[in-house]
């Protein structure tokens, strides 16, 4: 990107810019030098050198004709760096008070790609702890990332579907993989992390399917909660389940029929845990 370009994205205008570049190479100039350095109408360059003495950017001499001199560089960009982070100051402090009760959006995101971007962005974000739910081949999509997480410390723990192996943080194994993605025509993803962003959704178990394949991704931190609460449920379950199995056959049967009939109804036309 050019000069010109950068200079206007602190505020300049495309002529202003292009008149104190040309200075910067020849100064003192006049208003004639100054159009033919800077490939701009003559006319418009002295319109342009009085709007930059106005900003203190450019200093004119009681010469004739009347010359030019730009402000050196390091001087201009100090200037723009104070006003700039000022500005930021003020608006850090004053903008949230506008809507005090402000709540954090629930988005969608669709399609594959956008989605594994965005777990990959929340996973880098982790700073402690990443909780999560997730099928063993979209397990292996996001492991490198992950394990770079558990590498800077960060917690990682995980309800783990599909004959689920990790070499890094602690794995549920939860049973009836297969049966639940039957059941919901895809593959469930559930993330929390650091208390403050999650995602939840489902991937389709078609290759082609794009309109069933969307997750929704928050901050809103009350949703967050709801999301590692569902989470750190199915993993007391799961390691309950592991430690008293045939107690837990006894009283709901097998595959916890008794159970999902009590909270699900007999006829329930899905399956979930």
């Amino acid at each position: 990107m050019s000069l010109v370009e950068k200079l206007k994205e602190i505020g300049f205008n495309t002529y202003e810019a292009k008149v104190y570049i040309a200075l910067l190479k020849k100064y003192p100039a006049t208003g004639y030098e100054a159009a033919k350095l800077a490939n701009i109408p003559q006319s418009r360059t002295y319109d342009t050198l009085k709007v930059l003495e106005e900003k203190n950017i450019v200093v004119s001499a009681n010469t004739k004709p009347v010359t030019y001199t730009p402000i050196k560089p390091k001087q201009l960009i100090s200037r723009f760096q104070k006003k700039i982070n000022s500005a930021i100051n003020y608006l850090d402090k004053h903008l949230p008070e506008v809507k005090d009760d402000y709540n954090e959006p629930i988005l969608t995101i669709s399609g594959k790609q956008n989605i594994q971007e965005k777990i990959i962005e929340v996973i880098q974000n982790a700073k402690r702890e990443i909780y999560m739910e997730i099928w063993s081949q979209d397990f292996k999509i996001f492991e490198k990332e992950l394990l770079n997480a558990y590498n800077r410390n960060v917690e990682i723990r995980i309800v783990g579907y599909d004959n689920f192996n990790s070499r890094f943080g602690l794995v549920f194994e939860h049973a009836f993989a297969r049966d639940i993605e039957l059941s919901l025509g895809g593959r469930m993803i559930i993330i929390a992390s650091d208390d403050s962003e999650g995602i939840v959704g489902k991937i389709s178990s078609l290759k082609n399917d794009i309109s069933d394949t969307n997750i929704i991704w928050t901050k809103n931190q009350g949703i967050v909660f709801i999301i590692k609460e569902f989470i750190v449920h199915d993993m007391y379950l799961i390691d309950v389940e592991e430690n008293l199995v045939e107690q837990m056959k006894y009283i709901y049967g097998k595959g916890f029929k008794r159970l999902k009939d009590k909270v699900l109804g007999a006829h329930a036309s899905y399956m979930i845990h």
